[in-house]
């Protein structure tokens, strides 16, 4: 267990007022951001969305955000989804929000409860939850079929455990594929020299989903480096379209721009930004 999953009970649904109103705040901020981004950048409202990185914030802290506006979450780690996951699900429900996707056995399930349930998931308002960090092969059965997006493949062989996996469950997983466009050691990723022929791979995979790409953005003071990087994933997304491969027509996706260089990534050609601390504050634990 993550040493500080020890001091913060990360199930924990309720918060106060002035921790709501906070966390509000924060989420109007960002859309705010994310508009004057778009309009800036000559974009039609709404072509970015939010996602709002939930790492070390509790049940209650997430719902403030959705309560707030936020239409998609993710987590950085499988350890968080798994305790998390039961207490969302049931207070978005109360919410009129579904969370996560339908396993086919219980689907098809022929029990009374297992057909009401699936109706009222079908009636409600989808949030996709996406896992953005790191993921182990031994960490698969955590995440699935919780989460219905993972950005985080940077392998063949990773995406071949988590398709079959999928293919056990009878569901279909988004993914991203990650590339590591500033070529930073610490960061995870594919070379970029490698993402069409991955994305090629990927794409051709049963129980996958290619939706587009993920980066993370170098992280330096420089505008042109950190901006070389996102348009380079632009171009590579664009060239993996172009190439009319088996499972590429739905790669459109480009999920870079974090809180500090949201703006740039979104000028050019962001569709997803991840959002922790702008929303929540800092983390009182790493």
């Amino acid at each position: 267990m993550t040493a500080y999953m020890d001091h913060k009970d990360l199930a924990n649904e309720v918060i106060d007022a002035a921790r709501a109103q906070e966390i509000a705040d924060g989420v109007h901020r960002v859309l705010d951001r994310i508009a004057a981004a778009e309009a800036a950048a000559g974009r039609d409202a709404g072509s970015v969305r939010l996602l709002a990185a939930t790492k070390t914030r509790d049940v209650g802290e997430i719902l403030a955000a959705i309560d707030a506006g936020i239409r998609m979450i993710g987590e950085n780690r499988p350890q968080e989804v798994a305790v998390k996951s039961s207490g969302l699900a049931k207070r978005l429900g109360e919410r009129g929000f579904s969370l996560g996707v339908v396993d086919a056995s219980v689907a098809q399930s022929p029990s009374a409860d297992a057909a009401g349930a699936s109706a009222a998931n079908a009636a409600a308002t989808h949030i996709p939850f996406h896992l953005i960090g790191q993921l182990q092969s031994n960490k698969i059965g955590k995440v699935l079929p919780v989460v219905d997006t993972i950005e985080s493949v940077d392998s063949i062989e990773l995406a071949e455990k988590i398709a079959r996996r999928a293919t056990m469950r009878g569901i279909t997983v988004g993914v991203l594929l990650e590339v590591n466009e500033s070529g930073e050691e610490s960061k995870s990723g594919c070379a970029p020299s490698h993402a069409i022929d991955l994305a090629k791979r990927i794409g051709a995979m049963g129980g996958l989903e290619l939706h587009g790409l993920m980066t993370i953005g170098a992280h330096v003071d420089d505008e042109r480096t950190i901006r070389a990087g996102f348009a380079h994933l632009r171009r590579t997304r664009d060239q993996i379209l172009a190439s009319g491969a088996e499972g590429t027509s739905g790669c459109t996706e480009l999920s870079m721009g974090m809180t500090h260089d949201l703006a740039y990534a979104i000028e050019e050609g962001s569709t997803i930004v991840r959002v922790g601390t702008a929303i929540f504050g800092e983390r009182a634990f790493i």
